[in-house]
């Protein structure tokens, strides 16, 4: 089954039970690669950027 077909299955199922609607395939996926590797950064030991370090910087003050 194709990624299409599974999203298109999901939207029946979804309307079907009156459901909120899943998101569309591919919708989040540069943002879940860029923190992905910001946490892999930091498990590193190197300084964090982007997101996670605004979240950080946020927790800290």
């Amino acid at each position: 089954m194709s990624l299409t077909q599974q999203y298109a299955l999901d939207l029946y199922r979804a309307r079907r039970r009156e459901e909120p609607l899943p998101p569309a395939p591919g919708r989040h996926d540069w943002r879940t690669l860029g923190e992905f590797r910001e946490f892999s950064r930091l498990r590193r030991g190197r300084p964090a950027r982007g997101r996670w370090w605004r979240t950080l910087l946020r927790t800290v003050r």
